[in-house]
This record gives structure tokens, sequence and C-alpha cells, in this order.
């Protein structure tokens, strides 16, 4: 594990593996006396002690509803406007910026039909084959609720990049939106988001980022970005399962958002629908405050968040390399994608033949890959015969893992068995 430990300046004032790992009662679980090994991080991360005991905390001590005189609901108030504080450091917004829901899904479909009541039949919204379902079918919904035009960008194939050329040609007048990803959920590409801003906003259109997988990652930086919506979820980066919204407050102040009468004017709370998870909120802020509680430095927590980001993002790097370079050296096993030293364009490999697709399915037994059906699909269309993408086959629930591993759960212990 030392190993691990990131040479630069960033990672000497940042906790290392096995502290960090201290803070994850769920790492200290034994499967039939075995230590365990979670193989489900797309699907969501394990949560810290400290974000636990902030929403126990919550509901045992402070739990009230908003905009009360009575204490509870004080601290409530209180309580949410420094969970809306503490994304907005790790976003790269501002307070008033942050929205709250019930995940990414629903805040993107809620923000859709906003948007919707201003475009009419003809109007373009362009999405991508290398997003997930959340970022697409949720604006396809727009062509029959309002006759939007759906476009979208093609995949390169060879590489998992999107084809920037096809983006050009569909960022025609009219298109009144680009919904792009961060990062790819099951490719792993990152996107230059500030370039593809850059080209949304020249042909007249509103940007909004899928950040669910990339926050995972690496730390956002909307303002840098340019972009004009971006969201994310908690669950990815050591919180509980609440979806966060950003938005330029003027876009936000001016969206004709589906509300209640009562419900207030103001952004953000006039994109939040009824009574919110408090507990989820608060929970969220523990999350990243524990990110930024990481960096020894006596720094403001949006510059330790940057220190902590930099530092996990290059021990994430070295992991990647030694996987790459291991898979290199497998004989009969093809890789796909620019290697992990471009750090804007990482992908997971690809294993061929009827071999390698055994293989893949013991190593990731019972873990598919969720969302990934365009991307599949393109894989799939260039015919790859034998072709498996590693955390795809939802057939290998009735495979065996790899000898040295059974799997419970979401957990994987090792644990010898007969081949």
């Amino acid at each position: 594990m030392s190993s691990l430990a990131s040479p630069s300046a960033a990672g000497s004032s940042v906790a290392g593996v096995e502290e960090i790992r201290g803070h994850f009662p769920a790492l200290s679980r034994r499967h039939n006396g075995f230590p365990v090994a979670y193989f489900d991080g797309p699907g969501g991360t394990q949560v810290p002690r400290q974000v636990a005991e902030a929403m126990t905390d919550y509901l045992l001590n402070h739990n009230a509803n908003t905009n009360w005189a009575f204490p509870t609901s004080e601290e409530t108030d209180h309580a949410l406007l420094e969970a809306r504080r503490a994304l907005a450091d790790w976003i790269g917004g501002s307070p008033e910026e942050i929205v709250f829901g019930a995940n990414m899904t629903t805040l993107t479909f809620h923000l859709g039909r906003a948007l919707g009541r201003e475009w009419r039949e003809g109007d373009v919204v362009v999405v991508t084959e290398l997003d997930h379902h959340a970022n697409s079918d949720t604006w396809r919904a727009l062509a029959k609720e309002r006759g939007v035009e759906i476009r979208t960008v093609r995949m390169r194939r060879e590489d998992g990049r999107l084809d920037e050329e096809d983006l050009a040609g569909k960022l025609t007048p009219g298109v009144r939106l680009l919904a792009l990803g961060a990062a790819s959920n099951a490719l792993g590409t990152i996107n230059d988001v500030p370039r593809l801003t850059r080209l949304a906003h020249a042909a007249g259109a509103l940007v909004f980022v899928d950040g669910v997988h990339y926050a995972s990652h690496h730390m956002p930086d909307v303002r840098a970005w340019d972009c004009d919506f971006f969201a994310c979820s908690a669950y990815k980066f050591y919180g509980p399962h609440v979806g966060v919204l950003w938005g330029r407050r003027e876009l936000l102040e001016r969206l004709d958002s589906p509300r209640l009468a009562p419900a207030s004017s103001q952004a953000p709370d006039r994109l939040e629908t009824g009574t919110l998870s408090h507990e989820g909120m608060v929970g969220a802020a523990a999350a990243v405050d524990f990110l930024a509680s990481l960096a020894s430095a006596r720094l403001p927590r949006r510059e330790r968040l940057r220190l902590v980001s930099q530092s996990l993002e290059e021990r994430g790097a070295r992991l990647l390399g030694r996987l790459w370079q291991g898979l290199e050296a497998i004989p009969g096993v093809e890789l796909y994608g620019v290697p992990p030293r471009n750090r804007f364009r990482r992908r997971r490999a690809l294993a061929r033949r009827a071999r390698r697709l055994r293989l893949a399915r013991r190593l990731l037994r019972g873990h598919g890959c969720a969302g990934a059906g365009p991307r599949a699909r393109r894989i799939r269309a260039r015919r790859l015969r034998g072709v498996h993408h590693l955390g795809r086959d939802r057939a290998a629930h009735r495979r065996r893992p790899p000898s040295g591993v059974r799997t419970s759960g979401t957990a994987a212990s090792r644990q010898p068995h007969r081949p």
C-alpha cells in the first residue's frame, strides 16, 4: 500500500492509504473468514464513519422541517445552508446555485421540463453515444413532450472518444442544449469539457454536464469549464444517495420550473420540490468535509479539496497504469483505447476471444456495468467477435469467480475453490 503514496507536494500533505481505509467500516468486513474487496465501485462508493455519524446526529438531534421559528427548524436551516456551501466548494459554484434532489436522474428530468417550457417544436438538443441513459433518455423525453429534435453525436468505435467532426456538424443554429458527460461511466473516457462548451456556446446552445462519474475521481470546476448546468450524485464520492444540480444563478432564476404555489420563487429553492432528504443533504456535506479533512494543510476547504483530488488522482493513475501494463503482458489480450498516460482519455480494456470472455466473466462475477447500453451497442456494431467489456456481461452472474476469489453480494473474499 505504501508504494501508492503520491510523490508530489500535494500527496505529501494528504493522508496515506491505510489511514484512509481506517475511516471505512465496510473495508473491515470479513466474509467466510476472509477480508473483502468491493468490485462495484461504478455503482457507488462505501461510506466513511464521518458521513454516517453526521446523518445520525441530524436525525436524532435536529430533525425538523424548514423555515419555522422552532429551534430544530432553525438548526435545520443552518445545516442545509452549510450543505450548499460544502457542495459549492466541491463543484466550484456558489451556495445559492446548489440544488438538491432525490438523484441526478430526477433532477435532470426536472430541469428538462423547466427548459422545455421555453422550447418549441423543431428546437434541437444534442446528446452523445458516450452518455449514461440519465443524460440522454431524460432529454429524449422532450421529443415526445415538446416536439424537440434529438441529435446524437457518434462515438469513435476505435478508441471510445467522441467524434468531434460529427459534433461540429450537429451544432447548428437552432440547437438549444448540448448534453454531455464529463466522463463516461462505461468506458472512462474523459471529455474536454471546456473546449466542447466553447463550441456549443459559439452555436448559441446551453451546456449541461453529467458529472456523476467524473466527480468520483476528480474535483469538478464549473467556473473554469464555463458550462451552464452540472449534475452529480453524492453516493459516488462517499456520501449518501442524494443528487446535486448546479446551475448559473441567472439561469436558475428565470427557469419556469414546475412547483407548487406556496414554494419559493428564489433560487435554488425554486427547483426543489417538496420536503427533501435533509439527512441526505447533511451527509453529502459530510462527504465533502471528509475529503477535505484528508489534507493536513491549513487552507480554505476548496484548496484542501484540490490537494486531495490531485493526490488521489495520481494514486489512481498509477494503479491504472499497473492494470494496463499487466493486461498487456497477458498473451492473447488486446487493449482498446488510449493508454492511461494520456490523462484526458482513460478507459477500460476490452478482452477478446472466447477464452478472454470467460476470464472477464469470472473476474467480475455478478457485477455488470449499469447504463452502458449506447456504448455497448456501438462496440457490438464494430463486429468484434468475442469482445467483452469488463463489467458488462450479465451472464457472469452464473459464472464462477477466478481461482481464490468467492463473491457474496457486493463483496468478494479470498477463498480457495475447486477448479
